[in-house]
């Protein structure tokens, strides 16, 4: 009969927390957040919002055809990448519709100038967030973990998800007036 040797190293192995594992979802939370409440402005008027036929009329001011439609899409993409953020499921995915949504915002809103009133301070830091977890994953303490090809991020995940977002974001905006 013969004996198995097993490691000697120790039945748990100690993981020290790292400070991005402790800041990823800090930023996750809170742009999570700030994407799913307005994404529910636009879906359910909650938060005081539009809901979809405000927002819709506002979408077909704005040059887009079926103003419902985008409304709808843009509530579902901030609403579900707001979550999907908050939870770090899907991150680059998540990530990649606020980026996309806020690609849309930026070119409906801009009118040259970057502070103030008309600025686009505001989404271009949404984007600058997003473009961030996207490219460093979501952390440690994230439901990405137990998603087997999202449990390593790579580069390549946030790169590909940020190129569609892009993509399919200058595809909408060709769709407007």
């Amino acid at each position: 009969m013969s004996t198995t040797q097993f490691s000697a190293l120790p039945r748990t192995a100690t993981v020290s927390t790292t400070p991005y594992d402790v800041g990823l979802p800090v930023l996750r939370l809170v742009l999570g957040l700030i994407m799913a409440v307005h994404g529910t402005q636009k879906l359910f008027q909650w938060f005081d919002g539009p809901g979809i036929k405000g927002t819709g009329m506002f979408f077909g001011k704005a040059g887009y055809p079926a103003g419902e439609a985008m409304a709808t899409i843009a509530g579902l993409s901030e609403t579900l990448g707001g979550l999907g953020l908050i939870l770090g499921l899907f991150t680059p995915l998540a990530a990649a519709a606020v980026v996309g949504v806020m690609i849309n915002a930026i070119s409906v809103k801009w009118a040259g100038a970057v502070l103030g009133r008309e600025g686009v301070e505001f989404e271009s830091l949404i984007i600058a967030a997003a473009v961030t977890i996207a490219l460093t994953g979501p952390g440690r303490f994230a439901l990405d973990r137990f998603v087997p090809v999202l449990r390593n991020h790579r580069l390549a995940y946030g790169f590909l998800a940020l190129t569609s977002a892009v993509v399919l974001a200058g595809l909408v905006l060709l769709l407007r007036d």
